[in-house]
């Protein structure tokens, strides 16, 4: 799957979880902010103009404020980019109600397979361009940017 001039914020606090979802999106091409938790990804996305991101891939347990909490927040925005896909390790049909219900707009179950993870983005994302990165924006004082 080309994922080339993809931006995606990834929402991840386990190193290990962010490092493995990082590496496959870069094999994809896809370029990415990765921020620890659900408070700075609300941060990030409620800073960024409509559009920037492509679309958010949200770990559901997080400290600070979980993948959950953050969704609702976001779809509250009311941006047509608002869309999350949850990353998480509960893949029961509770967990997966749960995550649709708070505005998550599929679900990929951990550990996460490449494959799966492919086919969620390419039928999930608007695959537009990115806009440029802007340092001024004063996301990069705050976050990682990849």
């Amino acid at each position: 799957t080309d994922l080339t001039g993809v931006r995606l914020l990834l929402a991840e606090d386990n190193e290990l979880n962010m490092e493995i979802a990082q590496y496959m999106l870069e094999d994809m091409g896809a370029e990415f902010v990765a921020v620890p938790d659900g408070e700075a990804a609300l941060n990030a996305f409620s800073h960024s103009e409509p559009g920037y991101f492509a679309g958010i891939l949200m770990d559901v347990m997080m400290p600070v404020m979980d993948g959950l909490t953050a969704t609702r927040a976001i779809r509250a925005l009311d941006r047509p980019d608002a869309g999350s896909i949850p990353m998480t390790a509960n893949a029961y049909d509770e967990d997966k109600r749960r995550c649709l219900e708070a505005g998550m707009s599929a679900h990929l179950p951990k550990p996460i397979d490449s494959v799966a993870l492919a086919q969620v983005l390419t039928a999930q994302l608007n695959t537009r361009r990115p806009h440029c990165v802007d340092p001024s924006d004063g996301l990069s004082e705050q976050l990682l940017l990849k």
